[in-house]
């Protein structure tokens, strides 16, 4: 039943052996975020996995929201989940779930484990819960609680329900082995005592349910035949199993698989941690595009297909690792390499005076938007006039032998446009280089050793000027501890005004270009018609990997 031109990993041969031998008839996964936070890239993995092992197999993904703490909880964490996952391409089966639909059936579930004597109410704070569980070389104790009568647990299970008691003073807890080597199995907590309000639910509810518990028994609820969660929820498996099995669950019950999280280096996974950098105004909220949020990467331009490639790319394992982000960025690039047209933008504009050139007359040159395919998309007209602009780092006034392009006496080509030769460097009183006098010509002068470099360029009186931002890495290390203090990169964005060739004058938020030689840049979001804003999504090259060789 499965896809036979998809790469197997083990998860998919899990499935088929499960398939073959009829434990299940059908494929059911699901995706189930917290709404506690933006989804980031590492949730994009989980997203399209399960997505697309449900279709491959020709079943169905739910997407349910693990609505069980509303203390952290917020609407405005639920639409941004529902539009990352739409953005990414893919839909959700049967309507939309949230864990608070089953609190009804949650609660008689968690009455019936008390009936059968598998869950207590335990009065212990958390200060002594700590020092009762014990550690992973000892065993833990007792709950001097532990062997109340199952009626009297009902009794104050209920109460509970009902607001008698203040938060920490009781919580319900399974009944397992407080001698296990899994301290997950420890006996431990099922409901606790929260008053406050649910965003969906509203007052209803005083008690809520742990994930551990709501997570086993919503995905029995849903007929979920395959519930795959990440490493960290490995060891939380045999209580998954546990609390079904002492509920009797009907067969065929969902299957716990665990498979590792997406780490990627230069960036963190924590939600905590990325939501100390917005709360603390380290970046510029959620969607700032240095960040690993579905919002962030969006916004910055990466595309749902790049993601989707990435994801394929880099396959399920078993054993965490980190994955470099030049991973990342070889599939926005070819992703985006075949579709984005190729223009001309100046980022830190050198102003160049071609004194052979008349000053009230632009020559029209038509360049093509893909150079190499000259009849795809057409064309567009780039004025060449007296006053041009190129790019600082084009022109040294002392060059190394290292540096081919632009020199006092040296020539450099123009994109498209034929040769210049500078003869005059115009400096300031500190001695910056403000402006070059050169001459053009339509060939080369031939006296050079090498093949004159070429240089992009626009016209310095019919361009158009527009604020791009350059994102580097937001860590300086590969494999940041959550250190924002050390470990923040200081130079993750650089802001300069650029100009613009003339043709990028219409240009609308949310079209992608490759500003030639520079990388590939979307007009941010935020762009007006008085007010153009290009972010770097990626260079053409992998710049820091180069460096990391050095």
């Amino acid at each position: 039943m499965g896809n036979d031109d998809k790469p197997k990993s083990f998860i998919r041969n899990l499935i088929d052996e499960d398939l073959s031998c009829n434990r299940y008839s059908y494929v059911m996964t699901r995706f189930p975020p917290e709404p506690n936070g933006y989804l980031h890239i590492g949730h994009a993995k989980s997203i399209c996995l399960n997505f697309t092992l449900a279709k491959d197999y020709g079943g169905r993904c739910n997407l349910r929201f693990d609505d069980t703490n509303p203390v952290k909880e917020d609407v405005e964490y639920v639409d941004s989940i529902l539009n990352d996952v739409r953005w990414l391409g893919f839909d959700w089966a049967g309507g939309l779930r949230y864990a608070s639909d089953y609190f009804d059936r949650l609660y008689e579930c968690a009455e019936q484990l008390i009936l059968s004597g598998d869950a207590y109410v335990c009065d212990l704070s958390p200060e002594e819960v700590r020092d009762y569980r014990g550690t992973l070389t000892a065993p833990g104790r007792d709950s001097p609680w532990r062997n109340r009568d199952p009626q009297e647990n009902l009794d104050l299970f209920r109460r509970m329900k009902n607001g008698e008691f203040d938060e920490g003073a009781k919580f319900l807890r399974a009944k397992i082995d407080m001698a296990s080597p899994n301290l997950n199995m420890r006996d431990p907590a099922l409901y606790r005592v929260k008053k406050a309000r649910h965003h969906r639910t509203g007052d209803k509810w005083v008690v809520y349910p742990m994930y551990d518990y709501a997570h086993c028994v919503s995905d029995a609820i849903e007929g979920v035949t395959h519930s795959i969660c990440t490493l960290e929820f490995e060891d939380h498996r045999p209580l998954y199993d546990w609390v079904l099995e002492k509920l009797d669950w009907p067969q065929p019950r969902p299957r716990q698989i665990e498979f590792a999280r997406l780490n990627l280096e230069h960036t963190l996974m924590s939600k905590r941690k990325l939501l100390q950098l917005v709360k603390e105004k380290m970046v510029d909220g959620w969607d700032d595009p240095r960040l690993p949020t579905l919002a962030a990467l969006r916004r910055r331009g990466f595309t749902p297909a790049s993601l989707r490639l990435f994801c394929e790319r880099i396959g399920v394992a078993k054993k965490d690792s980190f994955i470099e982000m030049e991973w990342l960025e070889r599939a926005v690039r070819d992703d985006l390499n075949p579709a984005v047209k190729r223009v001309m933008v100046v980022t830190e504009p050198l102003k160049v005076v071609l004194e052979n050139l008349p000053e009230d007359k632009a020559e029209i040159i038509s360049a093509p938007y893909f150079p190499d395919e000259p009849e795809r998309m057409g064309h567009r007209d780039v004025p060449l006039t007296r006053e041009i602009f190129i790019e600082k780092d084009d022109f040294r006034l002392n060059p190394t032998p290292d540096f081919f392009r632009l020199a006092p006496g040296r020539e450099a080509r123009l994109r498209w446009g034929g040769y210049i030769r500078c003869h005059e460097a115009v400096t300031d009183s500190t001695g910056e280089v403000v402006e070059l006098r050169a001459v053009f010509s339509r060939e080369p002068s031939g006296t050079g050793k090498r093949k004159p470099a070429i240089i992009h360029w626009v016209s310095a009186s019919q361009s158009e000027t527009a604020l791009v931002r350059l994102y580097d890495r937001l860590f300086l290390v590969p494999k940041p501890s959550g250190d924002l203090d050390q470990e923040l990169n200081p130079k993750s964005l650089t802001e300069r005004t650029a100009r613009l060739e003339i043709s990028l004058k219409e240009a609308k938020a949310g079209e992608r270009y490759q500003f030639e030689r520079l990388g590939y840049f979307f007009c941010d979001e935020k762009s007006s018609e008085n007010a153009l804003i290009f972010n770097r999504i990626v260079t053409l090259k992998d710049g820091w990997a180069r460096m990391a060789k050095k």
